[in-house]
């Protein structure tokens, strides 16, 4: 796995310093990755033409060319066996396929869940072909009526379970207590089996790569949980020279289109999902198995050099083995419709 990710850091230096020569700064460059080609741009992919977007990817020339291929036959048909070049998984042509009109949504009998949200059963843009291979391709994927939890666990929440249940603090706890002024911070130093236990615990679960997604980004596959348009200021990022975690809801510009916070930077997100390929994505990696968990969201602290985004788009994904804590990792639950 070093191997893979020397060669990744490798690649990474060679593209920012493309980057550096075609826009002069880096940071700025890294978020107009996702730019497609103008022609489409103009009609499909502006912000205040979203609505529009999802009946003319589908019906004018210039939006079908960019996302379903060169004339009707689908790029992901048996007939084509791969959409992406040989060992290169940047910049590749998307092929997002907006959530049809009449999107199929169930009302729970239930009423809400004290400071959770309630994110309704359909359909939903999910993945990215703009950067990663393993963010590819973009598709529709489909989730049941689920909650999620509008925050990030706390400290104070976590310490309620360490006391209930005897557990062993986060380790940076000065004898066991929450630091000072932190009782509001997400808490980090949790592995993937701490997070799954303190959501059994609370009667909830962690939830899935999909549920985590969608509860981000929303029905119109946003690129951002505010929008498709990069904000320094809408979430504890790296290009803020973020130092460590901040309170939670710090960002309530940065609220996902279900009212989440801090679904973009703060900390990782564990979630209860494998590290395997999306549908549809025939590159084979090294790392994908089920010795392996994702974490969604991106954090404050700057891990470009293992490819995981300063900017944390939505559809960003990394991947550990579940034993591992450090100081960006942290998460939030997920509970059935019942």
């Amino acid at each position: 796995m070093l191997n893979n990710i020397q060669q990744k850091q490798k690649f990474i230096f060679t593209l920012s310093s493309f980057l550096l020569l075609a826009f002069g700064n880096f940071s700025f460059a890294f978020e107009k990755f996702g730019v497609l080609n103008n022609q489409c741009r103009s009609t499909c992919h502006q912000a205040e033409h979203i609505k529009q977007s999802r009946q003319d990817k589908l019906s004018r020339p210039e939006c079908k060319t960019c996302h379903l291929g060169v004339g009707p036959t689908s790029p992901f048909s048996s007939a084509q066996k791969s959409i992406f070049p040989a060992g290169k998984g940047l910049l590749l042509k998307s092929l997002i396929q907006t959530v049809p009109a009449k999107n199929k949504i169930s009302t729970p009998k239930r009423g809400p869940v004290k400071e959770m949200a309630l994110i309704p059963e359909g359909e939903f843009v999910m993945g990215s072909n703009e950067r990663w291979d393993d963010e590819a391709p973009e598709h529709i994927s489909f989730t049941k009526a689920f909650y999620m939890d509008t925050n990030e666990v706390t400290n104070s929440d976590y310490k309620k379970y360490v006391d209930a249940e005897k557990q062993e603090a986060p380790y940076h706890w000065p004898e066991g207590n929450i630091p000072k002024g932190k009782e509001q911070h997400p808490v980090v130093y949790v592995n993937w089996f701490d997070a799954n236990n303190y959501c059994k615990w609370a009667g909830k679960r962690l939830p899935t790569e999909q549920e985590w997604e969608k509860a981000a980004r929303g029905l119109d596959g946003l690129i951002y949980p505010w929008g498709n348009e990069w904000s320094l200021d809408k979430s504890n990022n790296p290009y803020k020279h973020s130092t460590g975690t901040e309170p939670i809801a710090s960002y309530p510009e940065g609220k996902s289109p279900y009212g989440l916070n801090d679904m973009s930077g703060n900390v990782w997100e564990w979630v209860d999902s494998y590290y395997l390929p999306h549908p549809g994505n025939p590159v084979t990696r090294a790392e994908y198995g089920k010795d392996k968990r994702v974490l969604k969201g991106g954090s404050w602290f700057d891990c470009l050099s293992y490819g995981c985004g300063l900017s944390a788009p939505t559809f960003n994904r990394s991947f550990f083995t579940p034993e591992v804590k450090n100081n960006s990792f942290g998460f939030r639950c997920a509970k059935d419709v019942e």
